[in-house]
């Protein structure tokens, strides 16, 4: 019989008990898979079938038209963000946005500033569209998900933009009349009231 020192006898007896765990393990393994699928097969059996979505809504004729106004397509964005915007087959005038992994729903809505606003309510995100540029806002989060997006036609305009910039309020004096009224004007002043 071979002698061990106590290291090694622990090291033995160690990995041999560690042979008998993993044994056990192995025809413990097949009863759990086992009782898994039965589960699985139980519940699938048991399962109601998922309601059937809700039809939607039918959009106006304004956001109708708005939809046409729409630019579609890849964008880029600021600080690397990419954003496309494609028709939903659902139905006309919709939209589906997505923003790397995270896909939105969208419909027109109007606005008084002439500015297109496509918003998925569900989600809370808004997403506004200008003549030179594009933003995807989280009303939930109250931050901006991607800024500055650009089409094709926008970058056009943008362009244009940075060549003929079109006039600030604050470049255009102002001359005060008497009466209450303002009218441009190269020099500011002020008439005093007739007596």
């Amino acid at each position: 019989m071979m002698k061990f020192s106590f290291p090694v006898r622990t090291l033995l007896v160690l990995s041999l008990s560690g042979c008998l765990q993993l044994a056990a393990a192995q025809q413990v393994k097949p009863a759990l898979a086992h009782t898994a699928a039965a589960k699985h097969a139980e519940l699938k059996a048991t399962k109601k079938p998922l309601p059937q979505a809700a039809p939607l809504a039918a959009l106006s004729s304004e956001q109708l038209e708005l939809a046409n106004r729409v630019a579609l397509g890849n964008m880029p964005c600021e600080l690397g963000a990419n954003v496309s915007l494609r028709p939903d087959a659902r139905g006309a005038g919709r939209f589906v946005l997505e923003l790397g992994k995270q896909q939105f729903f969208m419909v027109p809505v109007s606005t008084r500033t002439g500015a297109i606003r496509l918003e998925d309510e569900s989600a809370g995100v808004v997403w506004l569209q200008l003549a030179n540029k594009s933003m995807l806002m989280s009303q939930k989060q109250g931050t901006r998900l991607a800024d500055a997006c650009v089409s094709v036609e926008q970058l056009i305009v943008a362009k244009e933009l940075e060549r003929n910039p079109a006039p600030s309020l604050l470049d255009t004096p102002v001359t005060l009349q008497a009466g209450g009224g303002s009218t441009p004007n190269a020099a500011v002043s002020a008439q005093s009231p007739a007596q």
